[in-house]
Order: C-alpha cells, then structure tokens, then sequence
C-alpha cells in the first residue's frame, strides 16, 4: 500500500473484505481507502461517494484504471441523501473514516444516516467505522 497512510492502511486491512464483494465507501476523500479497497475484493466491486466534489473529482483522477475495469466508482452524494440507483444492488459492506454522521460530530445526522445506510446493506450486511483499534462495527439499526 505505497502512498497509504498508515491510520488508512491499518484500517482497510482490518475490514472483512472479501473477493466478489459489494461496498459502499462512505466519505471517500480523495478515494485511497477505496482503491485499497478495491484490490482487495478482486471482482468486486467498490462504491464510493463523498459530499465534496473536489473530493470526488481527485478520487477519479486517481484511480482511472480501477474505474475502467468496472471494479471502483464514485459519486457525489452525503450519506443522509444517499439513494441506490435503479438496478443496483445492494452491498455487503459499509465503511467509513472520519464520517461526523457516523463518529458523533453531527449526532442530527445520525439517524438519517443510519436509515440509508441500511437500505444500501443486503440483509446482514455490515458497517464498520474508524474509533475503534483500528475500526468498530456498528448496527445500522441503532439509529
């Protein structure tokens, strides 16, 4: 992981990821956990989205050959507005970092955030955050 920050690269590694999955990054920045992400579940596939679109716009410039091999996107959108599109199926896995909806910063956000996010999850399907050692698992239900 060249370029990874440590605090990025122990928190990815952490994450259950497994080949052929489907996650949702939510809060992508500059998009290197995704990447990271993206190798890491092969033929999967990763989503990532972000409020900023100068985060989102750098996180594409930097992973063209992610996104031409249809394994990695990206899309502008705050997790409270976060809205499957038709067709899309629905991902085994969320993760965020430093997402102030998740960690306790924005609490008002919370709840919303929590209801979309579980509607992105297939049944079962898992949310990990940052605070923990490296990460924490929460229940999308708890909101």
């Amino acid at each position: 992981m060249a370029g990874t920050s440590s605090r990025i690269a122990a928190f990815v590694e952490a994450l259950p990821l497994k080949r052929g999955m489907r996650v949702l990054e939510i809060g992508c920045g500059p998009g290197v956990a995704a990447r990271e992400a993206a190798r890491r579940i092969g033929d999967g596939f990763v989503l990532a989205i972000d409020r900023s679109e100068k985060a989102v716009g750098l996180a594409r410039a930097g992973s063209v050959s992610e996104m031409a091999s249809g394994r990695l996107d990206f899309r502008c959108v705050a997790i409270e507005d976060f809205v499957a599109e038709a067709g899309e199926e629905p991902f085994d896995l969320a993760f965020a970092m430093r997402v102030g909806a998740l960690d306790g910063r924005h609490p008002k956000a919370a709840p919303m955030a929590l209801l979309r996010i579980k509607a992105a999850l297939k049944p079962g399907g898992r949310l990990f955050i940052d605070g923990g050692d490296p990460l924490k698992e929460i229940d999308p239900d708890s909101g």
